[in-house]
């Protein structure tokens, strides 16, 4: 049986002590953190894991360096430390980067103030990157002779990013999570949920796949469902001092603009900050930043033009990036939190941070949690640990530390055993790194299984879908352990295909077929016209 399927059968065979609904980024921490402290847990999520906000970042883990300009320096410093913590607890998936600055004559701030504002930024930060540089019009020039000359010059300073995409880096915390026991279930929609006069939430889930109906009985409810916390709440009758208000996020992805591992910073027409992201073979353009009232959020041709524009008009190619250039598109929204009674519209709705805030009634052991980032995601799962301890949950492992890779041994073991393999001489030749280096990234320990499928079938190191670097054994280890349902779990939020591939690319790539029928089998052709008809 499926993992997916069992799972969801055993969502109602006991009192669980927390029910997470929502497998975002705030519900997997949540879930990572909870069952690896010897809480029963179980989490639902209505699509899959990582569906919506949580998989259309950016990419960036940054210290907001954005906020100094609104005087949030305490904010600043706590985001840095937590950016931080990301780079030495995943020094394989969070990699420092420099980000490289070029300003336009006659911004409102002059290079020097905005240079002295990152030696500002890498001084809460604790010194912990590298330092800043300065720079003239002729370095910039030379050093990214693709960047425009705006006169100005610029500046260089440190932050951090996703090396993979943003949902894989979700998902790793479910599988923590299913490792300590949890029970996770994609495509598992909470049709409400009520305190019950035995004193437990008793919530309805509803599995979309087939249709049937289950109760899950739980001491705590944690709704971590992103933008829709505040109508999960009005369901349930909970009440809560802060609320959300949406601002749509895009980005459009299109061939490497850049071959250094550079992000390009510029600050767009309308001031805020605009990047140009390295992304493997690709770059990944923007951001924008719209109210939006309604969910979800999708791409519109001002978006596009918008992107379009002042990318053309800050770079200098061979020729302009059109729309025919556009592989993929990300469109999310970031849920910011404002107080309740409060509409928000006294200040400049784009300055209100990323912050989360956690709150819980006690009375009701419900626990809420808005807004938040994947740069501050370790703080949220703590904090919902403590708190839930605080609601009479025991914690028989409390402070056990629950996330990071593997000790340091294990991941020497690996790469010690893929150099006995010579496993680094089958990558192919179009691939952006060595293929060990990918496989631990991705996979931490459970990539030593993926070198032992190697060495029973030496096929199993071919990859399937050309020029995306998946191989065969990393499509057996997702059908048997990561819950792909749809062929999109796959291409878009297990790995980045759908990301780096064109639909009509995917779709003419021969190992398509074999692809789907290790995820699907039987099912195979039906999972690959259900995803071209969306796409």
């Amino acid at each position: 049986m499926l993992l997916r399927d069992s799972n969801f059968q055993k969502l109602d065979r006991r009192i669980y002590d927390v029910l997470v609904v929502g497998g975002g980024i705030n519900g997997a921490v949540s879930a990572a953190a909870l069952s690896s402290q010897g809480a029963s847990v179980a989490l639902v999520d209505k699509g899959d894991f990582a569906g919506f906000t949580s998989q259309e970042s950016s990419n960036l883990v940054w210290g907001g360096i954005k906020y100094l300009e609104s005087g949030e320096l305490s904010l600043v410093r706590k985001l840095c430390r937590s950016r931080n913590h990301l780079l030495r607890a995943y020094p394989s998936s969070v990699r420092e980067i420099r980000f490289f600055a070029s300003i336009e004559r006659g911004f409102r701030h002059s290079r020097v103030k905005l240079f002295l504002g990152t030696l500002l930024y890498w001084a809460i930060g604790g010194f912990f990157t590298r330092a800043p540089r300065l720079l003239g019009p002729a370095t910039i020039a030379q050093e990214e002779p693709e960047v425009a000359p705006l006169g100005a010059g610029g500046f260089e300073y440190s932050d951090a990013y996703l090396v993979d995409n943003d949902a894989r880096f979700v998902f790793g915390f479910i599988r923590a999570a299913l490792d300590h026991g949890a029970i996770a279930v994609n495509y598992a929609r909470s049709l409400g949920a009520v305190r019950a006069e035995d004193g437990l939430w008793h919530t309805r889930v509803r599995d979309e796949q087939s249709g049937k109906e289950t109760l899950v009985r739980s001491r705590v409810l944690i709704n971590a469902t992103g933008p829709y916390v505040d109508a999960n709440n009005a369901q349930a009758g909970e009440t809560t001092q802060h609320k959300h208000v949406f601002s749509k996020g895009v980005h459009l992805i299109v061939d490497r603009i850049t071959p250094n591992d550079r992000v390009l910073t510029f600050f767009a027409d309308d001031g805020r900050l605009f990047f140009v992201i390295p992304l493997g073979p690709k770059s990944c353009i923007g951001t924008t930043d719209t109210r939006v009232d309604s969910l979800p959020a999708h791409v519109d041709p001002a978006d596009r033009a918008f992107i379009l524009e002042n990318v053309n008009k800050r770079l200098r190619l061979a020729k302009p990036i059109t729309e025919q250039d556009i592989i993929a598109e990300r469109c999310g929204v970031r849920p910011l939190v404002i107080n309740a009674k409060r509409s928000g519209e006294g200040r400049d709705w784009t300055q209100l941070s990323r912050k989360h805030a956690v709150e819980v009634n006690p009375e009701h052991k419900h626990v809420s949690i808005f807004g938040g980032k994947i740069t501050d995601c370790l703080n949220v799962g703590s904090e919902v640990a403590r708190l839930v301890e605080g609601l009479g949950i025991e914690l028989p492992y409390a402070g056990r530390r629950w996330y990071g890779e593997p000790p340091d041994a294990v991941r020497d073991e690996f790469f010690h055993q893929a150099r006995l393999m010579h496993l680094d001489e089958l990558t192919a030749k179009d691939a952006w790194e060595p293929l060990s280096t990918r496989l631990w990234r991705r996979y931490a320990a459970a990539a030593l299984g993926l070198l032992d499928d190697i060495r029973q079938d030496p096929r199993m190191a071919q990859v399937l879908i050309a020029g995306t670097e998946y191989i065969r054994c990393e499509l057996h280890h997702a059908a048997q352990r990561e819950m792909v349902a749809k062929l999109e779990d796959f291409l878009r939020r297990r790995s980045k295909i759908a990301l780096i591939a064109t639909p009509q690319r995917i779709r003419d790539a021969p190992g398509l077929i074999e692809a789907c029928e290790i995820l699907f089998g039987s099912q195979a052709q039906a999972k690959i016209e259900e995803y071209f008809v969306g796409t």
